[in-house]
């Protein structure tokens, strides 16, 4: 499953792009995964500002955060 971190996207549509289901919507303030993403990771590759990343990676980083604080 791929995690979106809104505060981080500026709205490129790269993802769109380039997701080959069509499996990404864009509002005006922030992007969904819809269900059926193929986790192919093309949108996390692509995002020039890493909004995008696999859930495991994001579980990961809030540990090391919540164990350095």
């Amino acid at each position: 499953m791929i995690t979106v971190i809104n505060d981080r996207c500026d709205f490129c549509g790269a993802c769109v792009a380039v997701c080959p289901v069509d499996s990404i919507d864009l509002f005006e303030a922030r992007i969904a995964i819809l269900k059926h993403c193929t986790d192919c990771m093309l949108c996390v590759w692509i995002c020039p500002v890493e909004t995008l990343a696999p859930e495991s990676n994001v579980r990961e980083v809030e540990c090391v955060v919540s164990t350095i604080a």
